[in-house]
């Protein structure tokens, strides 16, 4: 059997990577060693961000329904006092959808799983896991897949192999690949329970600033209710010892009220893996990397990781784009992810209660809104995000996403866009760009002629001094031109990148003045 893209795990990352291939139309063989979706719960957030990435995959609707906005943060002391409070309206963020939303693992991955079916050119196949994998150089990637249940063994020759298989990945064994070890390990112990009755609580996230007992609690839905505790080396706790903890938050509700729907301590480490590549095998979520919990990246971290690499490789498999395109993915998710799991460090610190006195602690308290917004940084300059100017810093970031009108419907930016290249302007595109967004099928609004939102994109562009932007199909800015220069500068640089794209769609473009060949 061979296939053009084989995914080692059926988890979000792995369904998510094979949904954004599947649009692109790459087929795909999805294969996961579990008969279904594991049922407990275990990521509990997504920002505004990852929502894109689902609205892409044509599920942020759903997930809407099945999600709740949280309205923010408050940090408490010891005795659960109240220290700082961080609000959020429950209104779209910059990427026009809820800055935090809270949800339940297993219905999203069922979701995903559903949205998957509908694509013929993807394949889930459960129950069925890897157990070797061998390649020639960057040929094909030969993989030996085992049925659980019967012990039948196959091989299968993909041109692509993707590791989502998790912490104890054997993709990442293939590649080589050691985990950098960001020096945080810590014990928690997290509970979730279902609960019929309403607890009278604040709605949002309680962070317990306490070094004795750092704890945090939460909403995640309709009837479901979560607590993290850090506890010791060797320390137990159950029984009576839970229920004392959990108590300052169920008074009034009788134990027998409390489902239980989970308890156990796991270990939260920040670990990345230093090389997520060997020839066609890509290692992606956390099979690459992991991540504290405390601000909740873990799951959207491998979102990024599959809404970043899935467009790559359909322009490299199905038009013939430059292998040395997939050097981009580590080359711009490494640094990404490691400095989210570096502020997740940070923020846990200080929000944990790890700080030497009041004064201090209140002092980093102070730089957490900062932290806890859903503005993820910009990614690294490279080939694909080409060099920021001193008159603008959009490249490497991501457009905000307004409700737009075009012929005659209102839809979300993304959703106008499409899955390709994209040019936002504020004046007439000149001859070169207009033969470069042809090439790139890409699709161009002027927005000083025809209007199609409420002036967001227009105050977004001024705002940064830009005349124009162009944007990936993963809608992350990949140039930008000065209003002072026009259109035109977004093109100077353009050999730099132009060559790792399918010759299709970028020949032929002539224009010696601005160095594109």
């Amino acid at each position: 059997m061979s296939v053009p893209v084989l995914v080692a795990g059926a988890g979000p990352t792995g369904v998510m990577v094979a949904t954004l291939l599947a649009r692109h139309g790459v087929r795909s063989l999805v294969v996961d060693p579990h008969p279904g979706v594991y049922p407990l719960p275990r990521a509990v957030h997504l920002d505004d961000e990852v929502m894109r990435i689902l609205q892409a995959a044509g599920v942020a609707e759903e997930f809407a329904e099945i999600s709740h906005p949280a309205p923010g943060m408050r940090l408490l002391d010891g005795d659960l006092r109240t220290i700082a409070e961080f609000r959020r309206d429950g209104g779209p963020g910059h990427s026009g959808w809820p800055q935090a939303n809270m949800f339940d693992q297993p219905e999203l991955e069922e979701l995903l799983r559903v949205n998957l079916a509908r694509h013929p050119e993807a394949e889930l196949r459960p129950g069925t896991e890897v157990v070797g994998i061998d390649q020639d150089g960057c040929g094909p990637v030969l993989v030996r897949l085992r049925d659980v249940a019967s012990g039948r063994q196959e091989e299968v020759r993909a041109h692509v192999l993707l590791g989502c298989d998790g912490a104890g990945s054997i993709t990442r064994h293939h590649v080589g690949a050691r985990m950098r070890d960001l020096r945080f390990a810590e014990r928690w112990l997290v509970v979730d329970v279902r609960c019929a009755k309403p607890l009278e609580v604040w709605d949002g996230v309680h962070q317990v600033c306490d070094p004795d007992r750092p704890a945090t609690f939460m909403r995640i839905g309709p009837e479901r209710y979560r607590w993290e505790f850090r506890v010791g080396p060797g320390e137990t706790i159950d029984g009576a010892a839970l229920m004392r903890l959990i108590s300052p938050w169920t008074r009034g509700v009788p134990e027998t009220e409390l489902r239980m729907l989970r308890q156990a301590v796991y270990t939260f480490r920040a670990q990345v893996a230093d090389r997520w590549r060997r020839g066609r095998v890509f290692l992606l979520g956390d099979a690459a990397h992991l991540t504290p919990p405390f601000i909740g990246q873990g799951m959207g971290a491998g979102l990024r990781d599959a809404a970043n690499l899935a467009w790559k490789l359909a322009l490299v498999l199905s038009e013939g784009g430059d292998e040395r395109l997939l050097d981009t993915y580590q080359a711009e998710r490494a640094p990404h992810v490691t400095s989210m799991i570096r502020l997740a460090i940070a923020v846990g610190r200080a929000m944990t209660g790890r700080a030497k006195a009041g004064r201090m602690l209140l002092s980093q308290v102070e730089r957490l809104p900062a932290a806890v917004r859903s503005r993820s940084p910009r990614l690294c300059r490279g080939p694909l995000v080409r060099p920021r100017r001193p008159w603008g810093d959009l490249a490497g970031t991501l457009p905000p996403q307004p409700w737009v009108t075009v012929d005659g419907r209102h839809q979300r930016l993304d959703d106008v866009l499409g899955d390709s290249f994209a040019i936002l302007s504020l004046a007439p595109l000149d001859p070169v760009l207009t033969a470069l967004a042809r090439r790139l099928r890409a699709r161009v609004f002027d927005l000083r002629t025809t209007p199609i939102d409420d002036g967001t994109l227009t105050r977004w562009l001024l705002g940064a001094r830009a005349a124009a932007v162009l944007l990936r199909p993963d809608r992350v800015v990949l140039a930008a031109a000065p209003l002072a220069k026009g259109t035109a500068a977004i093109t100077k640089d353009a050999a730099a990148w132009l060559p790792l794209l399918p010759p299709s769609r970028t020949i032929p473009i002539t224009a010696e003045r601005n160095g594109i060949t």
